[in-house]
């Protein structure tokens, strides 16, 4: 399961969706130095969230790719739908409701979770319950006007 030291932060969705929150996220975690694996439950949803990362800003340019493509593991963001971590990243996003796995060797997993949407909030509660239980360090954010505000 995880390690001592894991994060693992739960984004409570409320304002606006994955494809708003997402991309922000990715961003602060590439000004930190780290890759990022994004894991969906279902590979559709891995090519509506890449078509969203290419056109979020004009301003912007998030470096991804898809787990099937070549040099994916070359990837600073790597869209998967599997367990392993080919791109060796530090922070792994669960999307929609997605199993975190074996936790090991990231220093941080992100929960995103649609707030409006009561199949997702079922599974993060879940999620959290079964994180506290083997020990990982759970922070919890709730998404303001502007920003997050860290609730628990």
């Amino acid at each position: 399961m995880a390690e001592a030291a894991i994060e693992v932060w739960f984004y409570h969705l409320e304002r606006t969706g994955l494809e708003q929150a997402l991309p922000e996220l990715l961003e602060k975690t590439l000004q930190r130095g780290w890759k990022a694996l994004v894991r969906a439950r279902e590979g559709p949803r891995l090519s509506h969230i890449d078509a969203a990362l290419w056109t979020w800003r004009d301003d912007s340019f998030l470096p991804h790719g898809l787990e099937d493509e070549p040099q994916a593991a070359r990837q600073p963001i790597l869209l998967t739908t599997g367990f392993d971590n080919p791109n060796a990243a530090e922070a792994l996003f669960l999307v929609d409701g997605a199993e975190p796995g074996d936790l090991d060797g990231y220093a941080r997993c992100l929960v995103l979770f649609d707030g409006g949407d009561e199949a997702q909030l079922a599974v993060a509660r879940a999620q959290w319950s079964a994180l506290k239980a083997a020990g990982a360090a759970l922070s919890y954010w709730k998404q303001q006007a502007r920003g997050w505000e860290k609730q628990a």
